[in-house]
């Protein structure tokens, strides 16, 4: 039981080489080595195209997509829709309107008012009159059919049935016999001329040559997905080192010239310049602001000094008094409480 188990890891792989043969290998190793050397330039350059694919789709197809379905619902969903909303509908219901007012009505009153009638009295008619006529004429022609009938069968069912039974069936019988042995004939013929040699073709030549060739397809399959593989980590390296090389040669430096030049003068020039100039603006906008003030006070001042000349002091409004007293006379909850603890001695 344990030798019918299958061998797994390296010892399945060995007993699979000693089973292929010598020629699976002769044939494997030249096969990888040039799909290896095919593939790899193709996969590096696979994966070029799909980095610059995903930049292009993501920075202009994306963007033109959405620009061009903006403006696609506004050149022409708007205006279709505004145009099955507000002319075609309501045509749509006009002609639907005058349609039923020409059309429908009278060719409703017509259908009730004349065909209808019509109808019925034709079929009055009918039914008191060609009814009977057509019974008639039925029964007369039931009679002719029968004589007919019985002619036929003295005249040619009799015949025919005699000459099918005594003519033709021999006749059929032996045709069939030379048939089956003709055919037997054929049989034979092509059996021995067509059949066995494509039967010695196929097991002596196509089958071996179809195995050599199904092993060197599985050969080369196995070697595109191993060069594939081994691409990919080329490809991989390659670029990595282009990006490493990018970053020491243009993104170093660029961060190196942002940090040690860009950012101090931009610092010196935020300090020296920037928020000096923002602190003068915003003075000038608080004096501005105050001025402003002032100037609105001083023409409300001269305002109230003209009316006050032309028209008097206004009068000052008297006072009004409330329900609650002021003063000392001012209810509270605390004075009532004490009015109500000191009341006045009763008489005796």
């Amino acid at each position: 039981m344990e030798l019918e188990k299958p061998v797994s890891g390296e010892g399945a792989s060995v007993g699979r080489g000693e089973a292929e043969g010598c020629l699976v290998v002769a044939i494997r190793i030249p096969v990888r080595i040039v799909v290896v050397l095919l593939v790899v330039p193709v996969r590096v350059v696979w994966d070029g195209l799909v980095v610059v694919g995903r930049v292009v789709r993501d920075v202009v197809l994306r963007p033109v997509g959405r620009g061009l379905g903006w403006l696609g619902k506004v050149m022409v969903v708007w205006p279709v829709v505004a145009l099955w909303r507000w002319v075609l509908v309501p045509v749509g219901k006009g002609l639907g309107w005058l349609g039923r007012v020409v059309v429908v009505w009278p060719v409703v009153a017509l259908w009730r008012w004349v065909v209808v009638p019509v109808g019925r009295g034709v079929a009055w008619v009918w039914e008191k009159g060609v009814v009977p006529v057509g019974r008639g004429v039925m029964w007369v022609l039931r009679g002719i059919g029968a004589g007919a009938g019985w002619l036929t069968r003295c005249l040619v069912v009799v015949p025919a049935v005699w000459l099918y039974a005594w003519v033709l069936v021999p006749v059929g019988r032996g045709i069939v016999a030379l048939a089956e042995w003709g055919w037997l004939g054929l049989y034979w013929a092509g059996r021995v001329l067509v059949v066995l040699p494509v039967v010695a073709l196929w097991r002596w030549v196509l089958v071996p040559v179809g195995r050599v060739l199904g092993v060197v397809a599985r050969e080369v399959w196995d070697a595109l997905g191993h060069a594939w593989r081994i691409a990919g980590w080329v490809s991989l390296a390659v670029w990595r080192f282009l990006a490493g090389v990018f970053r020491t040669l243009v993104v170093a430096p660029v961060a190196w010239v942002y940090r040690t030049v860009l950012t101090p003068v931009g610092h010196v020039v935020r300090d020296a310049l920037l928020r000096p100039a923002a602190e003068a603006v915003r003075s000038v906008g608080r004096v501005t602001r105050q001025v402003l003030a002032s100037a609105r006070e001083t023409v409300r001042q001269t305002r109230a000094d003209l009316r006050r000349a032309l028209f008097g002091a206004p009068r000052e409004r008297e006072a009004v008094a409330g329900r609650e007293p002021g003063g000392r006379a001012a209810r509270t909850l605390e004075k009532r409480s004490g009015a109500a603890e000191v009341s006045p001695p009763t008489r005796g």
